[in-house]
């Protein structure tokens, strides 16, 4: 595992996340930035994928990114900690990698799921986030080139830290 400082629409993995909303059609953040550089197939492969529940993934193909795959997963909004908001997200990153072997998927790369818009703290969601891929890897053996993605120096930090 391993903490980059980018654009992870960018990334030449064979997948990225995308954190995104129900719908599924695209937003703001991360999730705009993926649709926007996807191209408009996205929107209509995601159409009838939705709506996508708080926890769950859904995989689509990368279309006009250089990741083969996109895998589309919804956190939780933060909601002062008292609504299964840690346990949402920890299913983020785990049903994120249940769909690495079934694809063939050998790298990837997440951002940091829910810390925008969604506000869960970005500290929290840092230690969760490497808490659980950490786990999963370990438990069920899987051999994955695994990224965080950082937009900013502050959330790249945070990650850097925590890996060290």
């Amino acid at each position: 595992m391993r903490v980059i400082q980018g654009d992870i629409t960018d990334m030449n993995t064979d997948a990225i996340v995308n954190a995104a909303n129900s719908s599924l059609m695209g937003g703001g953040g991360v999730d705009g930035a993926i649709h926007r550089r996807a191209g408009p197939m996205l929107a209509e492969y995601c159409r009838p994928l939705a709506p996508c529940p708080t926890g769950q993934a859904r995989i689509t193909p990368g279309f006009g990114l250089a990741a083969r795959w996109i895998i589309h997963t919804v956190g939780p909004i933060w909601r002062g900690g008292e609504h299964d908001e840690a346990a949402l997200l920890v299913q983020c990153y785990t049903n994120c990698l249940h769909l690495c072997a079934p694809h063939d998927i050998h790298s990837i790369a997440f951002p940091a799921i829910s810390t925008g818009a969604y506000r869960f703290p970005k500290k929290r969601a840092a230690e969760i986030a490497v808490e659980t891929c950490r786990s999963f890897l370990s438990r069920f053996g899987l051999e994955v080139d695994l990224h965080f993605v950082c937009f900013d120096r502050a959330q790249y930090d945070i990650y850097a830290s925590l890996l060290s």
